[in-house]
């Protein structure tokens, strides 16, 4: 799914914009792309163990039907056949749930949205500091982390913006990247972006003479 949201010539694009961002400003803007923040196996589960249960109540609600079911399937088939083959109806059909609820549509469904924003944005700040951009020089560093599967973005800023920008300046560009993500214009909107951050930088932090480029310009593209 990432690799088809931004091939190597999308990703050169972003790289350029990053680099044209920053060549008016002494801050540093640096993006990541990850397909998903979190595995969400234990809400997986969840829903398909639910599922499993929901379809066992059904068959005790038509146990006659299913009764006479597996009656028809052996002559002289003993009572305790009856639960075993619902038990394991039940078991399968929580097997075949489990198994299309790692399909990212069905995910955004069965996983609470609280959950997900919250672990975007532990793995936002966690790629914050494993990769250096909380610590530049002047704490002018700037994170845009777009997670595919939660259709979610995240825009950290480091102390020194944090404190001369507004955080609704910055919560206007997640929105709006936000809804370029929802018309699939992934490229556009990120480059977008990256352009409004520059903006935004050069106003208070503008270029300095002996500036120097401290993290990579290129769209990272992260695994889970």
């Amino acid at each position: 799914m990432k690799k088809a949201w931004f091939s190597i010539e999308d990703r050169e694009v972003v790289a350029q914009a990053v680099r044209e961002a920053e060549s008016k400003t002494s801050g540093e803007i640096s993006t990541a792309l990850i397909s998903e923040s979190s595995d969400y196996a234990f809400y997986e589960l969840r829903a398909s163990a639910g599922f499993g249960i929901l379809l066992y109540m059904i068959l005790l609600f038509f146990y006659e039907g299913t009764a006479a079911f597996v009656s028809s399937l052996s002559w002289n088939s003993p009572p305790w056949q009856v639960p075993l083959f619902m038990g394991i109806v039940s078991l399968l059909g929580a097997g075949v749930f489990y198994f299309f609820s790692n399909i990212p549509a069905i995910d955004r469904i069965i996983v609470p949205k609280k959950i997900m924003q919250k672990r975007v944005r532990a793995r936002a700040l966690r790629h914050f500091s494993e990769s250096g951009v909380y610590a530049t020089a002047g704490g002018t560093g700037i994170l845009v982390f777009i997670s595919l599967l939660e259709r979610r973005v995240e825009l950290i800023a480091d102390r020194g913006i944090s404190e001369k920008i507004n955080a609704e300046e910055w919560n206007g560009i997640v929105r709006e990247l936000t809804d370029s993500l929802g018309r699939d214009d992934a490229v556009s909107g990120l480059v977008r972006a990256v352009g409004r951050c520059g903006e935004l930088l050069k106003a208070h932090f503008p270029i300095d003479d002996d500036d120097v480029n401290e993290l990579s310009d290129a769209l990272v593209i992260l695994e889970e």
